[in-house]
């Protein structure tokens, strides 16, 4: 089998639907693919949804699998999951929130198949009101925050949003990323010790230490409804979480030493946004504050 749809959902039973019919309206025709939907231990009746809708009209039939968890996991467990479950020699990774666009699916497989030496593509994400949205980066390190500190981000550190050509990049995000599945298997899938975020962000790396490229695939199109995002009552978790894990990225690879100065650089980039804040200026939602 070629391509492997493999979609993690938890508790986002309307956007799930939507992303089955996103995969379904833009599948290639002309390829053996399947579709793979892990449940997280939701609690809103996703899996039930996801049946009803698979028994309809529209629905996929015997390719689509659902795969129901009693215990929730962390992002990288239930990718890892579903990747080893998959039948494809290429496993496309998306979010219950993505919406992959007309073409996608066959500009990443391109975008890997003519480059034998990639190991996984990212698509292009926008956000619901159709705008390119940040997907790709530098891998990060003490230079990576120290660009952040001084507000120069977007210039040196983000990889998209620069053109409509292939290119080779530090990582992608995983809301809507083909993965060519014997690399995965080669570096022992996702680490599981990142419960959400920076969980592609090690896995990027891992690949490229073992000689493989990531691609960002601007031609390769998905809407990103960024569920996490939209949920301001989880913001100050989300805060936390986020850098958590990129300071668990940092000293599982740089060292506590580098680990330090991210801390100190992250810490300086917060407290003038923080500022900001108090003075009226910033985030209205107060997350630097958090």
């Amino acid at each position: 089998m070629k391509l492997s749809y493999c979609v993690v959902n938890t508790n986002g039973r309307e956007l799930l639907l939507r992303c089955l019919e996103a995969v379904r309206a833009t599948a290639p025709a002309d390829l053996d693919w399947e579709v793979l939907v892990l449940d997280n231990a939701s609690d809103d009746g996703s899996a039930e949804a996801v049946r009803a809708w698979n028994r309809g009209e529209r629905g996929l039939g015997e390719r689509l699998r659902l795969i129901e968890r009693t215990r929730r996991g962390g992002k990288a467990e239930n990718d890892s999951l579903l990747m080893r479950e998959a039948r494809g020699e290429f496993c496309l990774l998306l979010n219950e929130d993505s919406e992959l666009l007309g073409g996608a699916a066959e500009e990443l497989l391109a975008a890997l198949e003519a480059d034998p030496g990639a190991a996984a593509a990212g698509a292009q994400l926008l956000g619901p009101d159709g705008k390119p949205s940040a997907c790709a980066w530098r891998l990060p390190g003490v230079g990576t925050a120290l660009a952040q500190a001084l507000f120069l981000h977007k210039r040196l550190v983000t990889q998209s949003g620069h053109g409509p050509e292939t290119r080779d990049v530090g990582w992608v995000q995983s809301a809507a990323m083909l993965v060519r599945r014997r690399a995965a298997e080669q570096v022992g899938w996702l680490d599981p010790a990142f419960f959400v975020y920076s969980d592609e962000t090690d896995f990027c790396k891992r690949l490229r230490d073992a000689g493989w490229r990531v691609l960002h695939v601007p031609r390769a199109r998905a809407i990103h409804h960024e569920q996490l995002t939209t949920d301001r009552s989880a913001g100050t978790r989300r805060v936390v979480e986020f850098h958590r894990n990129r300071d668990l990225y940092m000293r599982k690879h740089h060292g506590p030493l580098a680990a330090w100065i991210v801390r100190v650089l992250t810490a300086w980039t917060y407290a003038v946004r923080a500022a900001a804040v108090l003075f009226g200026l910033g985030d209205r939602h107060r997350r630097p504050l958090a």
